[in-house]
């Protein structure tokens, strides 16, 4: 049965969420503040955290980020849960390390859906390394069991969603693909027009990948339609690219 850590300081909502998740099957336990949260993180070690971003004591976006610094806990989901919806609480969730975000008030069913989705990456292997499909082209190898890239000559960590993403868009190398492909296919749940969280992700990769991460050369933005990975078939030398590893 997996295990959900609940990080939220308003009762009601707290066992809204537990109560649900009980009755889809889930262990749940609950903390009511920034501090408690983090160290039961630490104690039960759970299969995915939801976690509030207005928190008492330490607040949602400090312990996210606490959490993916800690070896571990780093690679939990986490599911950020708020009653803000502006752009920049959502780069700054994004930012902090969580996985994916859900605003309040939120349908029970989407919340579920997110649960779901978050939950494929725990423990496993990525899609990628049970298929027979491509894991390499020109100056790019990926790695599944290591969530790993093979970039040029250097060995690139990725985070499981950046992975998927990179594998999302390899398998169509030099296409470009939409938001709402990217979204069904890496995330697991229909579209809502949630191109900010395709984009933060992408500039992360960028960060890991491209000499110039301002000016991408490989991981290119089509504007107005999605994405397009282009490498040169045969790679070229790796001077000057960046194969920043951290996470």
């Amino acid at each position: 049965m997996p295990r959900i850590l609940v990080i939220d300081d308003d009762p009601a909502i707290s066992e809204l969420v537990a109560v649900n998740l009980e009755m889809a099957g889930y262990d749940v336990s609950q903390a009511e503040d920034g501090i408690k949260g983090q160290a039961l993180a630490l104690q039960l070690q759970p299969d995915l955290i939801m976690l509030d971003l207005m928190l008492p004591r330490v607040d949602g976006f400090t312990v996210c980020q606490r959490l993916r610094r800690d070896e571990r806990t780093s690679e939990i989901p986490v599911l950020m849960l708020t009653a803000l919806s502006q752009t920049q609480d959502k780069v700054e969730g994004f930012n902090a390390g969580a996985d994916d975000y859900l605003t309040k008030p939120f349908e029970v069913e989407e919340m579920l859906a997110r649960v779901r989705a978050l939950l494929r990456r725990t423990d496993r292997i990525p899609q990628a390394a049970k298929h027979s499909e491509i894991l390499n082209y020109g100056s790019l190898t990926l790695v599944p069991e290591r969530f790993e890239a093979i970039w040029f000559t250097e060995t690139v960590k990725l985070t499981h969603l950046e992975f998927e993403l990179l594998h999302c868009l390899l398998q169509r190398h030099g296409q470009t693909v939409s938001p709402s492909e990217i979204l069904r296919e890496v995330w697991g749940y229909d579209p809502d027009d949630d191109i900010e969280t395709i984009r933060v992700h992408i500039r992360h990769l960028r960060t890991k990948l491209e000499p110039d991460p301002r000016h991408p050369r490989y991981i290119k933005t089509v504007y107005g339609a999605g994405y397009c990975l282009e490498l040169p078939s045969i790679p070229p030398s790796a001077e000057g690219v960046s194969t920043t590893a951290v996470e």
